[in-house]
């Protein structure tokens, strides 16, 4: 019998993927991808993960690492939300790509609190980063999975509250309909390969408990969002987050 195109995880490399991409194509996907993240709800999910990891810790201010920021929507975001409750925090939001951290840079310009720098996270150098708390927002599908048990491994140590993965569930109906939205309403050609391809990249939830645990990590939640996102929410052993 043929195996399922959605039976496991796509090794397609995503144009996202190419470090030197660049010019108007970038800065339209960037824009796009803000606005299906918007519409679809997905940017919600990371906020309720940050906002039970800060209710978890009594730091003031909190720092908040946003790992493959892209345009610095989801750090904006987070900005205006925890200023309605008078919540102090710093943001540093971390790209690989110089070009799309020159994007959001300006982008983020006018919040005082938020810096964007650009940096692998697969180098020695972000390992060497410290904070409270992590975010990866549609971010983690990019790599494989021995490249996230080790990222992971590395991202418990240097968070002192815990972190928060916000990412695709790999189904058909996922697939199919983000396929056909991008045809008909897309007019970046990266966004109509890329967000196809995102889909078949991403997880089931065998898969994030299987990588979870190979990288040491026990504490820690998953949780079906809609649309067809895998809310993760890790937690250091010593706060005080009830999971459940």
């Amino acid at each position: 019998m043929r195996e399922s195109k959605f039976s496991k995880r796509s090794v397609g490399i995503e144009w996202m993927d190419d470090l030197n991409c660049s010019g108007e194509v970038v800065e339209q996907t960037l824009r796009e991808l803000e606005f299906i993240n918007r519409m679809l709800g997905g940017n919600s999910i990371s906020v309720n993960g940050i906002w039970k990891l800060i209710k978890s810790t009594s730091r003031q201010p909190v720092s908040i690492l946003d790992l493959g920021c892209g345009g610095g929507d989801m750090l904006l975001l987070l900005n205006d939300e925890l200023k309605k409750v008078n919540q102090k925090a710093i943001f540093k939001g971390i790209d690989a790509n110089p070009h799309i951290v020159n994007y959001a840079a300006n982008h983020c310009r006018p919040v005082a609190s938020i810096s964007i720098e650009a940096m692998n996270i697969l180098s020695n150098e972000f390992r060497q980063l410290q904070g409270d708390i992590a975010l990866a927002t549609l971010f983690f599908h990019h790599f494989s999975e021995e490249q996230l048990v080790e990222i992971l491994n590395h991202l418990h140590k240097q968070m002192k509250v815990g972190f928060v993965i916000n990412d695709l569930h790999r189904h058909p109906l996922a697939y199919y309909s983000i396929k056909l939205l991008t045809k008909f309403f897309s007019k970046s050609a990266m966004v109509k390969y890329d967000a196809p391809l995102s889909v078949l990249r991403g997880f089931s939830k065998k898969e994030l408990e299987s990588i979870l645990q190979r990288a040491g990590i026990n504490n820690y939640t998953i949780n079906w969002r809609w649309a067809f996102r895998w809310q993760v929410i890790v937690s250091k052993p010593n706060n005080k987050l009830k999971l459940f």
